[in-house]
């Protein structure tokens, strides 16, 4: 399954015009897909400014130099892409960045979930690299008002 569901998209809140290609924080804990994960984003035009194996991980970069996108596998030690999701929204520094989640888990309860922590997009795995590409493009060009 390769579909994409995703929740409601308002503009881009970090773009940063003339600022160079949006920055991208990529954590999952199997290095092959994360690997692929940095591979999309640098075909999408992004630059990976983190790759980390856990959640707990993926918070701490996100707080240390905050991204225009995360990319966040569901199952992840640490805390899970859900929770990271969660405290990323609730922290007013990490607020607007746009979270797309990773996940085999792809039942409508499961996408549910993730659009309910704060997802902006949600994307079943396995995927295509294509349509990775073309989700990291849409969740980092600026949208119109």
């Amino acid at each position: 399954m390769d579909d994409v569901l995703r929740g409601p998209v308002g503009p881009a809140p970090h773009s940063r015009p003339g600022a160079g290609p949006p920055r991208v924080l990529v954590a999952d804990d199997e290095d092959d897909i994360r690997a692929l994960v940095c591979l999309a984003v640098a075909k999408a035009g992004a630059t990976v400014v983190s790759a980390v194996h856990d959640g707990t991980a993926a918070l701490a970069a996100a707080r240390a130099e905050v991204p225009d996108l995360a990319v966040l596998d569901v199952s992840m030690p640490g805390a899970t892409g859900l929770e990271v999701c969660i405290a990323l929204r609730d922290d007013p520094a990490t607020a607007g960045v746009r979270v797309l989640l990773l996940s085999a888990g792809a039942s409508v309860d499961d996408v549910a979930r993730g659009l309910a922590a704060g997802a902006d997009a949600y994307l079943a795995k396995p995927f295509q690299v294509s349509s990775l590409v073309r989700q990291v493009r849409s969740l980092t060009v600026e949208q119109p008002a």
